[in-house]
């Protein structure tokens, strides 16, 4: 019979004002945990004579060998449709789960769903990797909820001084601004900007502030009403592009937060019977595989899909292995092609 007097991890963690996981890492003197929470949960335990349960902890430490891949749907778009950025990214996972010795299990999922609950906790896999979340306002406040439990689990996204849990991201200040850099030193000195610049997407407003970095770099003033508001898909880059054409207001180039924006707005500027490259210049961020062969080719900033891949994989290890990982942001790179002339 069970003692119902019997101290529990959940008596500790109401005491020491931690997570139940938090108490279990701090008894097994888990790095993830301050040496100073583990010491005040470790006395707790032992003023109240606590002992641990050693069948429940083995069963809990299972293995399953097994990471958890979750895409999320972007509320702004079609449910159906999945970033082409992303698929480039899930393929990069794929090879790096395999070298590491883990198998990949991918689900494609809604932002009310129990993520944790659902994958981890019920011991479906071992770490979680998180991809395409849609509004960071509203996500963030579940990351700190899973960050306070000790769950494994790495995201994709922008990297922002104290935010709970481990961020994985491109230095988009600096993508930004090599392609805004690039069109001023072609001789552009009016560059529209399409982009969403609300605190629901800080990857793309530090896009932007990249732009502005380059604009003051060469001594050129920005020309807010060709400021633009358009979030990643390639209709609201059409429409962007359309609303930007309609104000009449005279521009040579087009910087773009995203390929499928950047793809929307030479649509748009065609049906205007404007040319790329030659009336207007046109770069997107991303590199995704159609950039190459759309014609003209695609200016680009491109996110090394490789290599993060494998850095959100290793870091998802780290944590389950119980060691100490620090968020990152990956170099971006300037891929030139056609759709940039020199402004005559």
């Amino acid at each position: 019979m069970k003692d119902k007097n019997k101290p529990t991890s959940l008596d500790i963690a109401h005491l020491a004002g931690v997570s139940q996981p938090t108490v279990s890492r701090a008894l097994r003197d888990s790095p993830l945990v301050s040496k100073e929470t583990r010491l005040k949960v470790q006395e707790i335990a032992r003023d109240l004579n606590y002992k641990v349960d050693v069948n429940a902890r083995n069963l809990r430490a299972q293995s399953t060998n097994t990471i958890a891949l979750l895409i999320f749907e972007d509320d702004d778009g079609d449910a159906a449709f999945i970033n082409p950025f992303f698929l480039s990214l899930l393929g990069s996972i794929t090879r790096a789960c395999a070298s590491a010795g883990y198998d990949l299990l991918f689900s494609f999922q809604q932002l009310s769903q129990d993520w944790n609950a659902e994958y981890e906790d019920a011991n479906k896999a071992d770490g979680l990797i998180f991809l395409g979340y849609g509004d960071y306002t509203n996500y963030i406040k579940r990351i700190a909820k899973l960050d306070a439990q000790g769950a494994h689990f790495v995201t994709w996204g922008p990297v922002i001084k104290n935010q709970p849990g481990l961020f994985i991201g491109c230095d988009n200040v600096q993508g930004g601004f090599l392609a805004a850099d690039h069109l001023l030193k072609a001789g552009h000195r009016r560059i529209a900007f399409l982009g969403d610049l609300s605190e629901k997407n800080p990857e793309l407003e530090k896009r932007y502030q990249g732009y502005l970095k380059a604009h003051k770099e060469h001594g050129v003033a920005i020309s807010k009403e060709l400021i633009f508001s358009a979030t990643s898909g390639e209709e609201q880059g059409y429409k962007a592009a359309l609303n930007l054409l309609s104000s009449q207001h005279q521009f040579t180039a087009i910087a773009c937060t995203s390929d499928l924006i950047a793809i929307g707005a030479i649509k748009a500027l065609r049906a205007s019977n404007l040319r790329v490259p030659s009336d207007v210049a046109v770069v997107g961020f991303d590199d995704i595989p159609i950039a190459e062969h759309i014609s003209p080719s695609l200016t680009t900033v491109q996110q090394d899909t490789y290599e993060a891949g494998k850095v959100l994989v290793d870091s998802v290890v780290s944590l389950i292995k119980g060691q100490s990982v620090n968020s990152k942001l990956l170099p971006t790179r300037l891929m030139v092609r056609e759709s940039c002339g020199t402004k005559k």
